[in-house]
């Protein structure tokens, strides 16, 4: 995510979203949108489309906006979340490639570990910060990448030089190491 929200209260621009307030609604879209298409392409591939996703995500923004609790995180991280969630299920909708969230999904039933955003312990940036550096930069290089930047596993494997099962396991055991240092 971009770093130009230092004087942007997301939070009270989404308790305005909940309360209807419908100013706040387009403060955030000017201030986010194209970093959110941004997400949303990269998941896609595809121009249109990922316009359209990121339409309904700010509609389902508007709508959930009084599900959003200060205390579970940050409303950017909450905001980026709607859209990648919203994004990776149009990939899944329209049978596109298989891509590194859908991938994670299956292995974790496997190994009874729930990678999705909900499910991991909620905690605020400086905290997912402090795990993700503790995690061995190839870990790390490969969550980010998959979980950020939307790469797949393939790719993510063609940038590292590195085959394909291996980057598979760095995601897994960094997520599972994740998730033991949010608990």
């Amino acid at each position: 995510m971009p770093t130009h929200a230092e004087n942007f209260d997301y939070e009270a621009v989404l308790e305005a979203c909940a309360r209807g307030e419908r100013f706040a609604l387009r403060a955030l879209y000017e201030r986010e949108a194209r970093w959110l298409l941004a997400v949303a392409q990269r998941i896609l591939r595809d121009p249109d489309m990922a316009q359209d996703v990121l339409q309904e995500a700010f509609i389902l923004v508007w709508q959930r906006a009084a599900t959003y609790k200060r205390s579970l995180g940050s409303a950017r991280g909450w905001i980026y979340t709607v859209v990648r969630h919203r994004a990776l299920d149009e990939a899944r909708r329209v049978k596109r490639e298989v891509f590194v969230g859908d991938d994670l999904e299956a292995l974790s039933d496997r190994a009874s570990l729930a990678v999705d955003a909900e499910s991991l312990p909620h905690a605020d940036a400086e905290s997912l910060q402090r795990c993700l550096d503790k995690l061995e930069e190839n870990r790390r290089q490969c969550i980010v990448s998959a979980f950020v930047e939307g790469y797949t596993h393939d790719q993510i494997a063609a940038e590292l030089s590195t085959p394909v099962g291996t980057v598979k396991s760095w995601i897994r055991r960094g997520l599972l190491a994740l998730k033991e240092c949010l608990a």
